[in-house]
């Protein structure tokens, strides 16, 4: 996931700051582009003040913790004005069809998943959101309705699937912000399901909860039932605040536009990097997963053989145990007094053994069978996750193929712009000579007029001669 990186530090903002932020217009030409680690970061070149007296920074600038925090706050305020300005420019109301507003829950489920604490449980480690989602019922009486109409709702079978449906029931009452605001304000309470430098605990938070007004500009009508919200793959799509430079500026023109057009360019072939990174994380993954499965493929085949092999010594301990059992009761029946207490006793040993021996078999065979389960449970459980991790790689390669074309568009339209740059430099130098032969062509005749009144004058003067000598 490529992120976005202000140059101005977050401080604690103000509501008329923060209302003049939702209404602007940001776009992606308006950014430079740098690289942080694994961290791909755009730096805002004209990025609003969200306090009147800023303090100095007391984070480490180059803190990954906090530069994610900063990615995810302006990716969260790229996406809230494009949905905004989108739904005005639509004049209806929205469906759950809408890209944007797709991309608005994926981008707020990443903000809310930073700094998730991991709860262990039986069949492995889990981060949901929805815990914290919970707190608003207990701080907001009146937000009790979304959250029961969430567990009224059918098919959700996940903690994310009812997060997820809580956010878009809270939507549709235009009362994201308020619940937000709500429970950002209550950190001691967050602490239970967040790290201390988590967005939620940090001024990134307060910030988001304060863009989330501008929302309630908007009508959603969103129908979730039949939609499955526990597997959809949340993917960011970088591609959608791709914008024009001349949406930016229309006045722009000649170098503006080229350096516009570049700066697009770099942050496409950024982005297309990072992509391929993570492309190859999640293949190297896979590739991990798969040889797991196979090794517990060959495990539980093991464990089935083991299982069959103590079944086999289970039913051989009773066929001796009866076998025995039988023999000490013929000897009992044929043999004399005391040769026939011996062979009693020696019977009854063995057969006390062989119980033994049989109980502990089936102990045994009893753990194999739980073991065997378990691996079951652990390869359906891995089987889930590849086919997750699979769905998110062709995502991921799909947004890759879409961003090559794009970056392949502005290397075409940059390489236009410069031809056509040539041609007006050209038609200038042009203007120019032409300009140069009509001043030497005015001079001329300039010269020439001057001529002309002189032989005027010349002729004047001999004409009056001529009169004067007729007279």
């Amino acid at each position: 996931m490529a992120d976005v990186t202000p140059q101005a530090d977050a401080p604690t903002p103000t509501t008329d700051k923060i209302t003049q932020a939702a209404r602007e217009t940001i776009y992606l030409c308006n950014f430079r582009v740098s690289v942080d680690g694994e961290w791909l970061c755009l730096r805002e070149l004209n990025d609003i003040s969200l306090t009147p007296d800023p303090e100095p920074a007391h984070e480490d600038p180059k803190d990954p913790i906090a530069i994610e925090r900063l990615n995810l706050m302006n990716m969260a305020k790229l996406s809230i004005k494009g949905l905004i300005e989108s739904a005005l420019n639509l004049g209806r109301t929205l469906d759950s069809d809408y890209a944007p507003l797709q991309q608005f829950f994926v981008v707020m489920e990443h903000c809310l998943k930073h700094g998730l604490k991991t709860k262990k449980t039986f069949l492995g480690q889990n981060k949901s959101f929805w815990g914290a989602l919970e707190l608003v019922e207990k701080l907001t009486p009146e937000a009790g309705e979304i959250t029961a109409s969430v567990k009224d709702l059918p098919g959700l079978k996940t903690p994310l699937g009812r997060g997820r449906a809580w956010l878009r029931l809270a939507l549709m009452q235009k009362k994201l912000s308020d619940y937000m605001k709500t429970i950002i304000n209550r950190k001691d309470l967050l602490s239970e399901f967040y790290e201390a430098n988590a967005l939620m605990m940090e001024e990134e938070g307060a910030v988001i909860a304060g863009l989330l007004v501008g929302l309630n500009v908007i009508d959603a009508n969103l129908c979730m039932k039949g939609e499955d919200l526990d597997s959809q793959v949340g993917v960011i799509d970088f591609s959608m605040y791709l914008k024009d430079g001349g949406h930016s500026s229309k006045t722009v023109e000649g170098d503006g536009q080229i350096t516009a057009i570049l700066d697009q360019k770099n942050y496409v072939e950024e982005l297309n990097r990072h992509l391929s990174a993570s492309v190859n994380n999640l293949q190297a993954k896979v590739d991990t997963m798969e040889k797991s499965n196979t090794k517990l493929t060959e495990e539980l085949a093991v464990a089935n053989n083991r299982i069959i092999t103590l079944q086999e010594d289970v039913e051989r301990v009773k066929e001796e145990s009866s076998y025995q059992l039988e023999s000490s009761r013929k000897a009992s029946r044929s043999g004399d007094g005391l040769a026939d207490g011996q062979v009693l006793g020696e019977a009854r040993k063995q057969l006390k053994e062989e119980t033994l021996l049989r109980l502990d078999v089936e102990k045994e065979l009893e753990v194999q069978i739980g073991m065997k389960q378990e691996m079951e449970l652990s390869m359906k459980m891995l089987e889930t996750d590849m086919c997750e991790k699979q769905d998110a790689l062709v995502e991921l390669r799909q947004q890759l193929d879409d961003l090559r074309t794009l970056n392949l568009q502005l290397a075409q339209k940059s390489q236009s712009s410069e031809v056509s740059a040539k041609q007006k430099s050209e038609v200038i130098s042009r203007l120019e000579e032409k300009t140069n032969q009509m001043a030497g062509t005015i001079k001329q005749l300039e010269i020439s007029e001057e001529d002309c009144v002189k032989q005027a004058r010349s002729l004047s003067s001999n004409a009056e001669k001529l009169l004067q000598k007729q007279q």
